[in-house]
C-alpha cells in the first residue's frame, strides 16, 4: 500500500507541475497562487520553478505557529512541483494562436485535477498552501471558505500587481478544479488499512442464506 502511495504522489506532483507549465504556455491566465509566482519571477528573475519552490518553504515556515506538521508528501510538493514546472516549460512549445491556447488551457485544467485528486489521494501530507489553509481554519474556527477565498484573494492582487496573468484561465480554473477534483478523488483515494479490511470482515460476518 505504501509502495502504491508514493508512486501516486511522485506521479501526481510531476502532473501537478507540467499542468502549470501548460498554464503559463496557454497564456490565458493563471490560477491566483501561480499569478503570484509569475508576479515574484518576472520581478526578480528567476525561473518560476525556483520561486514556487522558494514560496512553498516560506509558507512552511507559517506552519509553525499554527502547529501543522509536514508530512512526505508536503516536503515533495515544495519541491517536486516547482521542478516539473521548469522542465514542461522547457519541453512545451508556447501558442501564438487562439485555438492552440485554448486547447492548451483545457488541457492543463484538466491534468491539474487529475493531479490534485493522485497527490490528495496518497494521503502523505497537504501541499504548503493547502496546510496553511486548514492550520488557519483549526486555529481560527473560521470557514475553510472564508479562509481560502482570503488567502487567494490576498495572493492573486499582489500578483497582479507584480505582473502575473491574470485571465480567462483564472476564472475557468476557479469554477472548473473543484467539480473535477470531486469527481476523481474517490477514484483515486487510498483507503484506510482498517476500511481496505472492512468489506472482507462484512463478507464474512455475514449469515449463510
Amino acid at each position: 500500500m505504501m509502495t502504491r502511495r508514493i508512486t501516486q504522489l511522485l506521479i501526481g506532483l510531476a502532473m501537478y507541475g507540467i499542468s502549470l507549465a501548460m498554464f503559463i504556455r496557454a497564456g490565458l491566465g493563471l490560477d491566483p497562487w501561480d499569478v503570484f509566482h509569475q508576479g515574484v519571477s518576472g520581478k526578480t528573475g528567476f525561473s518560476i520553478g525556483v520561486v514556487v519552490i522558494a514560496v512553498s518553504f516560506l509558507v512552511l515556515l507559517l506552519w509553525i505557529p499554527l502547529r501543522q506538521m509536514p508530512g512526505i508528501g508536503t516536503l515533495a510538493n515544495a519541491v517536486l512541483v516547482g521542478l516539473f514546472a521548469d522542465l514542461g516549460l522547457w519541453l512545451i512549445p508556447e501558442f501564438s494562436h487562439l485555438g492552440g491556447q485554448v486547447a492548451m488551457l483545457a488541457g492543463a485544467v484538466i491534468l491539474n485535477g487529475i493531479a490534485s485528486a493522485c497527490y490528495i489521494g496518497a494521503r502523505l501530507g497537504p501541499g504548503a498552501r493547502d496546510g496553511l489553509m486548514t492550520g488557519l481554519v483549526r486555529r481560527t474556527g473560521w470557514s475553510v471558505r472564508l479562509v481560502r477565498t482570503g488567502i487567494e484573494v490576498a495572493v492573486l492582487a499582489v500578483g497582479w500587481v507584480l505582473g502575473g496573468s491574470v485571465g480567462v484561465g483564472t476564472v475557468v480554473y476557479a469554477l472548473a478544479i473543484g467539480p473535477i477534483v470531486q469527481v476523481l478523488l474517490p477514484k483515486f483515494m487510498v483507503p484506510e488499512p482498517d476500511k481496505a479490511t472492512a468489506p472482507t470482515e462484512v463478507v464474512e460476518a455475514a449469515p449463510a442464506t
